[in-house]
């Protein structure tokens, strides 16, 4: 008995002892599982759900139909994909037919608000309207006329320019339109190119007055929170012939002088987003053109010109594209490259493709998935979307 109550406080005493190793243990192997649940990516449902969120508000799409009813597929496409924007056309392309989206005013008041009301988040809905030729919204079906770039540059009057942009953002604005792809920001350095000077493009061939007209467009569309994209970087206006065609090298005649504009525009904080070019120029980037190049988006824009803001793709179905990438190699290198939105118009002359947004949907989200892009590069984009939306009040 004696000896029992003697051995007692030396069994306590060794409990005592062991109780916090064993508690340390088990705080040790509670640190290292929550470490590995969290470097391993997409485990979570949630995080699954937002990198989906994410990546659809990069992509902007084009479809056919001039009311919801039909095409019921775009009620499945914004839903499902999340998207961020759909851009609208008068003409089709693959059916060589007028009305894809626009017919009339009220026609395409109705079609954007269904639109809308589709959407979990509030639509980018965009057009080209920049005036002249370059009009998705003819005057033959009951839209305003508006002079062209060309005709504005050569008047050479601000006050002109401002009225006139005033007007075109007005309209826009009344038909639930709230993303011009204009003003044009090419030098006219080559009046027989046949897709910016031979089209009346361009205001002018000196960067100074480029920059004046275009920065008063700018401006004008903000007072109807129209958003307005300069196009196209690093500059369109000396090229020989159409990136819709195929790609275009710009080495022998682009100028440092095309740059100007978006210099001088992104000093004074008249840049709303910027829009690529399918362009190439060995000498910047021997192996890729503008739209899928770092060298371009990210060295030369974001760092040495200092733009923060959105940088969207010219379409990637355009031949310049098309004839030389498959459309997984296209999106991950435009994505890498820096951009933030990936125009897919889905109006060129290959068919139709009905699960191009779903497709491209989940190109990206494997990309991120395997490693090909990083998570932190998805978010990127999607902040500067999102702080898009909200300064043009299309997010509440």
């Amino acid at each position: 008995m004696l000896m029992n109550q003697r051995q007692q406080p030396l069994l306590v005493q060794g409990r005592e002892q062991r109780q916090p190793i064993q508690l340390f243990s088990l705080a040790l192997a509670l640190l290292l599982i929550s470490f590995a649940l969290a470097q391993t990516p997409h485990t979570s449902p949630d995080t699954n759900e937002q990198l989906k969120t994410e990546i659809g508000q990069m992509l902007l799409i084009g479809f056919r139909g001039a009311t919801v009813a039909t095409n019921p597929a775009i009620i499945k496409t914004i839903r499902e994909c999340r998207l961020g924007g759909v851009v609208l056309s008068d003409y089709d392309v693959p059916s060589r037919t007028f009305g894809r989206n626009i017919i009339s005013p009220s026609q395409l008041r109705k079609l954007t608000a269904d639109l809308q009301k589709l959407a979990p988040t509030p639509l980018f809905i965009a057009v080209d309207v920049e005036g002249g030729q370059i009009n998705r919204l003819k005057p033959k079906h009951g839209f305003k006329d508006f002079p062209s770039h060309q005709a504005l540059g050569r008047l050479n009057d601000v006050e002109k320019t401002y009225a006139t942009a005033v007007e075109i953002a007005k309209e826009l604005r009344a038909l639930g339109i709230n993303w011009n792809y204009a003003p044009v920001v090419d030098l006219n350095l080559n009046p027989a190119n046949p897709i910016i000077g031979g089209r009346q493009r361009a205001f002018s061939a000196d960067p100074a007055l480029v920059a004046k007209m275009a920065g008063a467009f700018v401006r004008a569309h903000r007072t109807q929170n129209v958003i307005s994209v300069l196009k196209h970087f690093p500059g369109h206006g000396s090229s020989q012939g159409d990136t819709h065609r195929g790609l275009q090298d710009v080495t022998t005649t682009w100028r440092d002088s095309e740059l100007d504009p978006y210099r001088e525009l992104n000093r004074a904080g008249l840049i709303d987003a910027i829009m690529t070019a399918h362009v190439t120029h060995i000498k910047i980037d021997p192996e890729y053109p503008a739209t899928l190049s770092p060298k371009f988006l990210n060295d030369l824009l974001r760092v040495k010109i200092g733009f923060k803001g959105v940088i969207i793709t010219d379409d990637l179905g355009m031949g310049a594209i098309t004839q030389n990438y498959g459309l997984a190699d296209a999106l991950i290198r435009a994505v890498n490259a820096g951009a933030d939105i990936l125009l897919l118009a889905n109006n060129s002359p290959q068919p139709y493709d009905a699960d191009l947004p779903a497709r491209a949907a989940r190109i990206l989200a494997d990309a991120v998935g395997d490693g090909r892009i990083r998570a932190a590069r998805i978010h990127e984009s999607y902040q500067r979307i999102m702080e898009l939306k909200q300064r043009f009040h299309i997010m509440p």
